[in-house]
C-alpha cells in the first residue's frame, strides 16, 4: 500500500524541493489532490460541513479528512461548531491566487491564438 506524503511542512524538503522555502511548501499544499478546490468551496466566508464540503468538492471522505487536517495544520481553515472556515491567512491566500488566476487566463488566450495561428499556417 502507498504511503500518503507527510503534511507539507517549512524549512522541511517538501515535493519538489529540498529547501522548505515558505512558496515551496505552498505550491505542494496547492497541488494536492482537491485542496485548491476546498478553498474554492469556502471562499465565501460560510461554514460548510464534513458532508457539505464532501459533496461540494466532490471527493470521497479519505482526501477530504487529510486535506482538511493538512490545511488546518497549515492555519488556512479552521473548525468552529458550524463547520469548516477559511482563516484569514486561508482568505488572504485565496485573493493572492486572484492575479496568478488572471495571468492563467490571458496565457491560455496566448495560447490558443498561436495554435490556432499554427494550425491555420
Amino acid at each position: 500500500m502507498k504511503s500518503k506524503a507527510p503534511s507539507p511542512r517549512i524549512d522541511q524538503p517538501v515535493r519538489g524541493s529540498r529547501s522548505g522555502r515558505p512558496v515551496m511548501v505552498v505550491l505542494d499544499l496547492l497541488g494536492r489532490r482537491s485542496t485548491l478546490r476546498l478553498l474554492w468551496e469556502l471562499r465565501d466566508g460560510q461554514a460548510l460541513t464534513f458532508r457539505a464540503l464532501q459533496q461540494a468538492a466532490d471527493t470521497n471522505p479519505g482526501v477530504l479528512n487529510t486535506r482538511l487536517a493538512e490545511l488546518r495544520e497549515s492555519a488556512l481553515v479552521g473548525h468552529d461548531g458550524e463547520g469548516y472556515r477559511l482563516t484569514p491567512w486561508g482568505h488572504e491566500l485565496v485573493e493572492a491566487l486572484g492575479p496568478l488566476s488572471a495571468w492563467s487566463e490571458r496565457w491560455a488566450a496566448a495560447q490558443r491564438r498561436a495554435a490556432r495561428k499554427e494550425a491555420a499556417a
